[in-house]
């Protein structure tokens, strides 16, 4: 064997040993952190009872709520629960695709100069309803639906 071979070995052991170590790093710093442990026993009864079969991503702690990213059934979901553990609010991301028809053809012709930046639906209070935020250059919108309608929830000028 050369020298230029055995320098050659030497250096790609080095490379698969770095890449092995930076990978267990990031598993180990993304392990047990932010998990169901994290959260009050109120909160963490409510949330195994509402959501069985679910695999908890995150948790957020706020003041008056703590927020639970899972996924089940292949959806990635949100979950609110008061520090008392009642289940407040629900959202899950969606395309514009799943809107109700009313409410895509609304945007596409009410809101056709703007990009889509967050579109979800919310279950809360017994009840559904959608939001999207929209973008220009000129300004972000939020909209709520209110039936098969939209109305502005909120509207800021940049």
């Amino acid at each position: 064997m050369t020298h230029t071979n055995t320098l050659r070995n030497v250096a790609k052991k080095a490379a698969v040993t770095m890449v092995l170590l930076l990978t267990l790093s990031a598993s180990f710093a993304f392990s047990g952190t932010n998990g169901i442990n994290d959260v009050n026993n109120e909160i963490r009864t409510s949330f195994k009872k509402d959501f069985r079969n679910a695999q908890l991503l995150s948790t957020e702690s706020h003041k008056a709520f703590t927020k639970l990213n899972f996924k089940m059934d292949g959806l990635i979901m949100s979950a609110f629960y008061s520090e008392g553990g009642e289940l407040l609010a629900v959202t899950h991301n969606i395309l514009s695709t799943q809107l109700p028809i009313n409410l895509m053809i609304s945007l596409k012709n009410n809101y056709n100069s703007y990009w889509i930046t967050e579109l979800f639906e919310f279950t809360g209070d017994n009840d559904s309803c959608y939001y999207v935020s929209l973008e220009n250059a000129d300004s972000k919108v939020t909209l709520r639906s209110n039936g098969d309608q939209w109305e502005v929830y909120s509207s800021v000028k940049k």
